[in-house]
């Protein structure tokens, strides 16, 4: 996820340099594509309700930066972050559905189903195997 955030707040950073907000929406993309091909199976379950958080950290970050010494810091941060979120929405979404898909193809239904069983006192079964 630290991948997403970075390559989030770099893209920010480059859409605001060239004023093009496309550049951020295909960064983002390429993170989530890429770390779902890169993650270890067991992470697939956190990775998937994680880009969009991610991804608000690396705009924050951004804006902060952008917006550093101006009066009226709060509200410009605040204007900037809406603004972008605004204007990267489809990218949010069809980035974070390129991920599920990623991982679904991957296993996460079995993690799913994991967790399931450790909520539910049942053990899985990698964990049954003993001496």
């Amino acid at each position: 996820m630290v991948c997403v955030v970075l390559v989030s707040f770099v893209s920010a950073l480059a859409a605001s340099a060239v004023e093009h907000h496309v550049v951020n929406g295909v960064g983002f993309v390429t993170a989530c594509a890429l770390t779902a091909l890169t993650v270890r199976p067991s992470d697939l379950l956190a990775l998937s309700v994680s880009p969009p958080l991610a991804y608000f950290g690396g705009v924050l970050a951004a804006e902060c930066l952008l917006t550093a010494g101006g009066d009226g810091f709060v509200r410009g941060v605040a204007i900037g972050v809406g603004a972008r979120l605004a204007d990267v929405a489809p990218w949010l979404f069809g980035g974070t559905a390129l991920l599920l898909v990623i991982t679904l193809v991957r296993g996460l239904l079995r993690n799913v189903r994991e967790l399931g069983d450790e909520l539910n006192g049942r053990h899985p079964r990698r964990l049954r195997r003993g001496p």
